[in-house]
């Protein structure tokens, strides 16, 4: 490399401190994360504590190559090296928080994250369903950074305050819309119950932008979305699987069974998935008794989760696509395995592994992939997905409805009239 130098100055090899107070303040709260993660899996998976009793050993080696003293003097020296040269004024916390990020991104396991204690509020506020904002769905451009109002629930803050679908947010307070990760913009939008957020909105054929005030209020998530269809089909929507989901899918049945529901289809497509406790909930449900799944981890523990004898007795069809993962192929597993009812629209995902949060003492925490899951039948779906029983590519067959109409759906077309054919 030309033109370049490597040197410390006399004053720069006066060490700064930084370096090891750093490290081994990181390395000790690391090993702090270690212990506490450990019982936590015990008590999350009873019989590892036997195996492990037996490698006690082989763990402290293992340990020790990761929290030895050559990794916390690598450590300190590198910290000496961005004290020392770094040009730019130092974000010390942000370093220990990027250390922590970096040791569970090194397994090269994507479903596998550390969060912050922020991060991990707003993880907590996603999968409960529940949070105290203005009720809106938010997307963000991730070349331009731009932030769009996708949908605004009925009755919630947002709607009465004026905003609308599709309009993008320019501003929230004084932070502009495209300043940040939407994560990071979204902690801004929520807040405490009854304190006002100010948004600043683009609006497609307004000449001005448009100022609004929004009363934030408990929030929660509509992730089951239904209505009947002719012939007396429920069309429930899931959106995905929160702490809530299950309560709003049993309240929709117990809806559509008054209106007189003789058949039902399930849509899960663009499901990402949630919680495995609420889809084995829902599971319940509908199957009859027996097993709805099953996971192992590397110590061979199995887990087993089934339904009891009480039973939804009525045709069934599930609309699946490519984009339908983790819990939502379970819930498509369990079905396609009981012969229950008809999945209907492309291969999903093929997510067959599952992940546990680990919350850390000082609000952080850990998800990691604990096990692997299984369909009743044993079927191990990782990287392979659940094939339909009818392949069929979506196609809306209008190109004037303003909003969606499942009956210019051809994956609903289909299904009821195989919903049609079984009665």
């Amino acid at each position: 490399m030309d033109n370049q130098e490597y040197f410390e100055s006399p004053e720069r090899k006066k060490n700064s401190g930084f370096g090891k107070g750093l490290a081994a303040g990181v390395i000790g709260t690391l090993l702090v994360v270690t212990l506490i993660a450990g019982n936590i899996w015990l008590f999350v998976l009873p019989g590892i504590n036997r195996r492990n009793q037996g490698d006690s050993q082989a763990q402290e080696s293992s340990r020790d190559a990761v929290f030895g003293a050559q990794v916390e003097d690598k450590a300190g020296r590198i910290a000496d090296i961005i004290d020392q040269y770094y040009y730019d004024e130092i974000d010390r916390d942000a370093m220990v928080e990027g250390m922590y990020a970096g040791m569970v991104d090194g397994l090269g396991d994507r479903y596998s994250s550390y969060f912050s204690a922020e991060a991990f509020a707003s993880y907590n506020d996603s999968t409960a369903g529940v949070y105290y904002g203005i009720g809106a769905v938010l997307n963000q451009n991730l070349k331009t950074g731009v932030v769009t109002i996708l949908h605004v629930y009925p009755g919630s803050p947002a709607e009465e305050a004026g905003v609308r679908d599709g309009d993008i947010i320019v501003k929230v307070g004084d932070i502009e819309g495209d300043s940040m990760e939407l994560s990071e913009l979204v902690t801004h939008i929520k807040g405490e119950e009854g304190s006002t957020v100010h948004l600043e909105l683009m609006r497609a054929g307004e000449s001005e932008h448009i100022q609004v005030d929004v009363v934030r209020r408990q929030i929660e998530v509509p992730t089951v979305e239904y209505q009947m269809l002719e012939g007396q089909v429920g069309f429930l929507q899931v959106s995905e699987f929160t702490e809530s989901t299950s309560e709003q899918f049993s309240a929709a049945i117990k809806d559509l069974q008054g209106q007189g529901m003789q058949s039902m289809i399930v849509d899960l497509r663009d499901n990402p998935g949630g919680i495995l406790q609420t889809v084995c909930a829902m599971l319940d449900e509908i199957l009859p008794e027996g097993l709805v799944v099953y996971t192992e981890d590397k110590y061979g523990h199995r887990s087993d989760y089934k339904s009891d004898e009480s039973c939804l007795e009525l045709p069934l069809a599930v609309l699946i696509n490519e984009n339908s993962a983790s819990a939502s192929e379970i819930f498509a597993g369990a079905i396609k395995d009981y012969e229950y009812g008809t999945l209907i629209g492309t291969t999903t995902f093929g997510k067959g592994i599952v992940q546990t949060i680990v919350p850390l003492e000082d609000g952080s925490a850990v998800k990691v992939t604990m096990a692997k899951y299984f369909t009743p039948k044993g079927n191990y779906i990782h990287d392979v997905g659940i094939q339909p029983d009818i392949e069929l590519e979506y196609e809306y067959l209008s190109q004037t409805d303003e909003t969606y109409n499942p009956m210019h759906d051809n994956q609903v077309l289909k299904a009821l009239e195989t919903l049609q054919n079984k009665d």
